[in-house]
């Protein structure tokens, strides 16, 4: 396994390109499966999730080919296989988005139970609560997910697809995309409202659907006999975009992020702001993020969008770890995400557990040490704690970095920091970056 091996006491400054969105680019890849005709998806970030997502589409029928870097062109050729087999299902959760796009165009799916980042019990009730709710007959055998529409399509209904723990992002996808063929209009009550979702509604409408209500909780849909094929470019990651505040913060630096979207990162920006960091909007899709004074410790809890997400956890207490005073991280959607506290111990962070909180006394200096990605954006925080720590942090298990953020390294390098890849074998090892 790769391993990526940081220098601390850089300070970031510069510019970095922001790619697009992986929790948007995902369902949407899924989504030309309901086309009948070609689609062109553009901003598609290179990511081993899409190369993976792809991988399971063209075995289920879809013929997918990057015409130029970033962008894809995609026709379903055949739709006689309906199985999503283990093997690369596995892999990764974002699979789960080919159960409704399968079911609703070819009345059958069968998808194995997905695998992914392991952070808490993430069950699929939501997702086949949504279904049911269309008219499917769904069961589990052997470890897939086996849905059927008994009469060959589904039937529109009315679903609140919102849990104990807020509106299920994946959830609405699948019972949107699945809402878009069926028979009559669906109601989606307690609807997630994360921009990838509204990024998806819009690819959907522009393919021929008729979804109202894009951006709210409550989604109506009326179902169309086809949908046609389509384009879009994916929208910036705003995760990735909150990494590297998060990193500029931790270092002190000066840096601007290209291609974002502020107005999909409030909380973030606001959270930032409230520390001590100037994040400045400077139109044309840049953000200035820069530090230069002390930081001031904070309380937050990880809710919903447009609340502070909780795919930025990991990289907040990072952050946290380094902030002078005591700070409370709670989390509110996956109450057990908090494997990274261990990991940034072993570099000096003081972090205390309490049920779903962490609490946080920030440190003056953290110390580099071998530590291990539990998930993707893990990975990425001790990657910044690795950034500010004495002496050299190895974070072992990047495939998970690998998994959302395009470029890493090259990225970190053209701001200025020292980090480098090594390869599992030591004769094939790969120094990325002076």
């Amino acid at each position: 396994m790769d391993k990526l091996v940081v220098e601390g006491g850089a300070t970031l400054s510069g510019s970095v390109q922001i790619s697009g969105a992986k929790n948007a680019v995902l369902p949407i890849l899924a989504a030309t499966l309901l086309a009948d005709r070609q689609c062109v998806i553009s901003n598609v970030p290179n990511l081993k999730d899409v190369r993976t997502l792809i991988e399971i589409l063209r075995e289920v029928g879809l013929e997918a080919e990057f015409r130029s870097p970033g962008t894809l062109v995609t026709k379903v050729v055949d739709e006689s296989n309906c199985t999503a087999r283990y093997e690369l299902v596995s892999t990764m959760r974002a699979s789960i988005y080919l159960l409704a796009p399968l079911l609703a165009k070819r009345g059958y799916a069968k998808v194995s139970l997905p695998g992914g980042c392991v952070f808490g019990l993430r069950p699929v009730d939501l997702h086949v609560k949504g279904l049911e709710a269309l008219g499917a007959e769904i069961t589990l055998e052997h470890g897939y997910i086996v849905a059927r529409a008994p009469k060959g399509r589904l039937q529109g209904g009315y679903v609140y697809l919102a849990g104990p723990m807020g509106s299920s992002v994946g959830a609405t996808a699948n019972t949107l995309m699945a809402a878009c063929l069926a028979d009559g209009k669906t109601v989606i009550e307690g609807a997630a409202c994360e921009p990838e979702i509204t990024d998806l509604a819009l690819f959907l409408n522009r393919m021929g659907a008729t979804i109202e209500g894009i951006g709210t909780p409550t989604l109506k849909i009326t179902g169309v006999p086809s949908l046609r094929g389509g384009a879009t470019r994916v929208c910036p990651d705003r995760i990735e975009a909150g990494t590297y505040m998060a990193m500029a913060a931790m270092t002190g630096g000066d840096i601007r992020l290209h291609d974002v979207r502020p107005d999909h990162m409030g909380a973030q920006i606001d959270v930032f702001r409230a520390m001590g960091v100037t994040v400045e909007d400077e139109g044309q899709g840049v953000l200035r993020v820069a530090r230069s004074g002390p930081l001031t410790p904070t309380r937050i809890s990880m809710l919903p969008y447009p609340c502070f997400p909780t795919d930025m956890q990991a990289q907040l207490v990072s952050l946290l770890s380094v902030t002078p005073g005591m700070s409370v991280v709670t989390e509110r959607i996956y109450p057990e995400r908090f494997m990274h506290c261990a990991e940034l111990s072993r570099m000096g962070a003081q972090i205390h557990r309490e049920g779903p909180s962490a609490i946080i006394c920030g440190v003056e200096q953290l110390s580099g040490a071998e530590v291990m990605a539990s998930d993707l954006r893990a990975g990425a925080a001790l990657v910044a704690a690795g950034l500010v720590a004495k002496g050299t942090t190895t974070v072992h298990r990047v495939y998970h970095i690998d998994r959302g953020y395009e470029n890493f390294e090259e990225k970190l390098t053209g701001l200025g920091a020292t980090i480098f890849r090594v390869s599992s074998t030591p004769s094939e090892s790969i120094k990325r970056a002076a």
